[in-house]
């Protein structure tokens, strides 16, 4: 028997070559290409292309709007751009209708066994819809905004709609497994399943002395690599630095990435007077972003539950720096708990305590031995647990044992 058609339908996904666009479904599509043939339904940006093919992948992007406002899905993600101009809530109802349209073609056109739909809105939705009238399957993924964010009851009785009709929901962490129970039922069938990292790509060895050189790091280099937004808790780490400084004051912090919050913590940095030990270098290709992880000594991600209950649905940068060999600090929100045990591959603290963001830090910079100690066992783990290849072929069993036949 030849390989089955599954067509994936998502809002992210590489624009064009070099993107700074998350590519966690692009990695996870190229790697089930040995299993499937694939067809890949992405939203349009300008500047992309409205078809290609992609490494194996099949890639079509549907038009929603005038093109100069198809920027909905892109760059900063869709509930970033929906909270920064609220003009861009008009723009929802013809991006549903528009990529319902577009997966009903690409399934008369390709006829696949199965539908893999990553986030439960829209794309869950839509895909839901789709089964009713076509009868394909489908499998839906969760990565954590599509849960956390968009409450209130016409969005949870679309997502509601959305898994009850799923042959099957995945889920990247533990704890938006428990939310969706606890908002939709317990007989809501869920299997956790990560995205994953290329241990091959996230190494020790791409460390590269020039990023040192480029930003003037003489001392210890602390790193922070996100979307500069109100639920990755920046704010708190800016506040840490200081403390920091006191017992040691020649390392420095760069910030990776962009987004709503820039300005305002650029201003935070300003009147902590710490700018000349915190550089914001803007967003980085993600091909350059295993090379700011060796670098580093250490990764803050200081996540917190923002205040319309948004929260870190796994974080996979946590995955990459440990990989990398770099030594990783997060917060005890969302997902992060399932990829950092204590004292063995990282270390957590409570969210919106920069005072414990400092003082975790001082402590690990003046132990190197600890340091070290960790860095093996972390990537280790890492490895064992998240590495593509494994991640890759949990999702294949998945797809091909709800496929149609």
């Amino acid at each position: 028997m030849g390989k089955k058609n599954l067509l994936i339908v998502t809002s992210t996904f590489p624009r064009w070559k070099n993107d700074t666009d998350p590519p966690f479904v692009f990695e996870l599509a190229k790697r089930l290409t040995d299993a499937f043939n694939i067809t890949v339904l992405a939203p349009n940006y300008p500047g992309a292309l409205a078809e290609e093919a992609i490494e194996g992948l099949r890639v079509y992007r549907f038009r929603y709007f005038l093109k100069k406002f198809e920027i909905l899905a892109g760059s900063e993600g869709i509930l970033p751009t929906l909270k920064k101009n609220r003009l861009f809530y008009l723009l929802v109802p013809f991006f549903i209708l528009a990529e319902f349209i577009a997966l009903l073609k690409l399934i008369r056109k390709t006829k696949p066994a199965i539908i893999h739909a990553h986030w439960i809105l829209p794309q869950g939705f839509v895909s839901a819809l789709a089964h009713k009238i076509t009868g394909v399957p489908f499998v839906v993924t969760t990565h954590g905004g599509d849960i956390y964010g968009l409450q209130g009851k016409f969005a949870s009785a679309l997502k509601g709609y959305a898994v009850r009709n799923a042959t099957t929901v995945t889920v990247v962490s533990k704890d938006i497994q428990n939310t969706i129970k606890y908002k939709f039922g317990a007989s809501i069938h869920t299997d956790i399943i990560p995205m994953g990292v290329d241990s091959t790509l996230f190494h020790p060895d791409k460390k590269d002395p020039r990023i040192r050189e480029k930003f003037d790091i003489k001392g210890p280099f602390l790193l922070y690599v996100g979307r500069l937004s109100e639920k990755k808790g920046v704010a708190y780490l800016l506040e840490a630095l200081p403390l920091v400084l006191e017992h040691i004051p020649d390392c420095k912090l760069l910030i990776v990435g962009t987004g709503e919050l820039n300005q305002e913590l650029r201003k935070q940095a300003d009147f902590l007077n710490v700018n000349d030990k915190i550089v914001f270098i803007g967003a980085v290709p993600n091909t350059e972003l295993p090379s700011y992880f060796a670098t580093a000594d250490i990764f803050i991600g200081p996540s917190i539950k923002a205040e319309d209950g948004d929260t870190e649905g796994f974080g996979l940068t946590f995955v990459e720096a440990a990989m990398s060999g770099c030594i990783v600090v997060g917060t005890n929100v969302g997902g992060i708990p399932d990829i950092i045990q204590e004292g063995e591959t990282g270390f957590l603290v409570q969210e919106r305590d920069s005072k414990a963001i400092s003082g975790v830090l001082v402590k690990l910079l003046q132990d190197q031995q600890k340091i070290n100690n960790i860095k093996y066992t972390a990537r280790e783990r890492m490895i064992q647990q998240f590495d593509w290849q494994v991640i890759a072929n949990r999702y294949a069993k998945i797809l091909n044992d709800n496929a149609r036949q």
